[in-house]
């Protein structure tokens, strides 16, 4: 008579082996993520398998990696935090299992159109930190078991620990790294204020010139920059680290942002030559009840306060920087901040789509924001866009100030 319990410990093993075999250790990151997927495939008999890496900056889950569903991969498709099923997964950084696959399970389409039956996804961690999502799905019904869920969990840490420990392509990398240096790894606490942001580039590189930044002053006042130079890839972000880097020097010596600006222009101009870029530069006042700005070909921000309808600020627009055309001096608007007011400041590739012009993106912008929590604006905004396939970098930044008595 057969063992029944020896022949499942057997297949427990042959599954622990295949993933925790030492001659993938010797695999880059790339083809590891490959074999590993092949072999999930194979051992848990399914049709596809994923990986989704976490982009911090967009509080958003990348198709990295795909056997069944390529795709995904190549239009290299983006989900938000609780959207959907892998957005579930790294929001609650449980397990979740679906056994029949619907239209409100998904917001990837390329799911939808294959398909899938049943889902089975768990969330990838490095040093404790979620870096992804896994999961794995059936053209047929199917019912995962817990054994599944944890041969799944075992992989996923695999794939963890391989993508801290080495790299696949070190230019690009060191491109990523470079990106990431330059944007805020965290707003800073400020007293009155409420601050989110998010950055998702538009290149399959992940890198590009836009950019925000925010800072305080010796004066009390804080800087809030947000800009965009032209063209994508590693050229356009050195670029846009110098520009940063010129313009928070001027900020320390300029007390008005349009005196900031003219600096920069000239600096532009003559070491940059060739990068057209707009920008824009606030300061928002000790007290938070005044902000002073000057924009340089820059999109006006929205400014939604309590009980009034989003309005872009009726500020002056002045060229961009580095187009050669010296004004004496650029020009800036003063305006106030509410209380419970929330600015938003943004880059075109937030509101610019192929074949409309640029006013109904601005337009359907004003109708997503209100004046709530700085964080939910973001999540809103990014939302109501379905940046999942951007085809521009896209930078935003929302500030609030707290309601009168926070």
């Amino acid at each position: 008579m057969v063992d029944t319990g020896l022949i499942q410990d057997d297949e427990r093993l042959r599954r622990i082996e295949a993933v925790t075999d030492a001659t993938l250790s010797r695999l880059d990151v790339a083809d590891l993520f490959d074999e590993l997927l092949e072999r999930v495939r194979d051992l848990l008999d399914v049709d596809t398998a994923a990986i989704l890496l976490l982009d911090a900056h967009a509080r958003q889950l990348v198709a990295t990696a795909a056997k069944g569903l390529e795709e995904e991969v190549r239009q290299g498709f983006r989900v938000a935090l609780g959207r959907g099923f892998a957005g579930r997964i790294a929001l609650t950084r449980r397990p979740v299992l679906i056994e029949d696959v619907s239209p409100g399970d998904v917001v990837n389409p390329v799911l939808l159109e294959m398909g899938l039956r049943a889902l089975l996804g768990v969330p990838m961690f490095a040093r404790g930190q979620l870096i992804g999502v896994l999961h794995v799905g059936t053209l047929r019904p199917r019912t995962f078991t817990a054994d599944d869920v944890r041969l799944l969990e075992l992989v996923a840490d695999r794939a963890g620990l391989a993508s801290l420990t080495r790299s696949d392509n070190l230019d690009h990398n060191a491109a990523l790294a470079l990106q990431r240096s330059l944007l805020p790894t965290r707003l800073p606490e400020v007293a009155g204020l409420e601050m989110a942001a998010r950055y998702v580039p538009g290149h399959v590189a992940g890198i590009g010139g836009d950019w925000y930044d925010v800072f305080t002053l010796p004066s009390g006042w804080l800087g809030l920059v947000i800009g965009d130079v032209s063209g994508h890839g590693l050229q356009s972000a050195v670029v846009m680290g110098r520009v940063r880097s010129a313009l928070r020097a001027y900020a320390l010596v300029c007390d008005e942002p349009a005196d900031a600006l003219t600096l920069l222009d000239r600096k532009v101009a003559h070491f940059e030559a060739g990068s057209l870029t707009t920008a824009l530069y606030a300061m928002i006042s000790p007290d938070r009840e005044t902000v002073h700005l000057s924009v340089a070909g820059h999109l006006l921000p929205v400014l939604a306060a309590p009980g009034e309808p989003a309005t872009l600020l009726p500020a002056h627009v002045d060229p961009p920087l580095g187009t050669g055309r010296r004004l004496p001096h650029r020009r800036q608007t003063t305006v106030r901040l509410p209380p419970g007011a929330v600015l938003v400041c943004y880059t075109d590739g937030l509101v610019e789509r192929r074949g409309e012009v640029i006013d109904v993106g601005v337009e359907q912008l004003l109708g997503a924001v209100g004046p709530g929590p700085a964080e939910e604006v973001c999540a809103t905004v990014m939302n109501a866009f379905g940046v999942e396939r951007p085809t521009d970098d896209i930078a935003l930044l929302a500030v609030r100030r707290h309601p009168t008595g926070h």
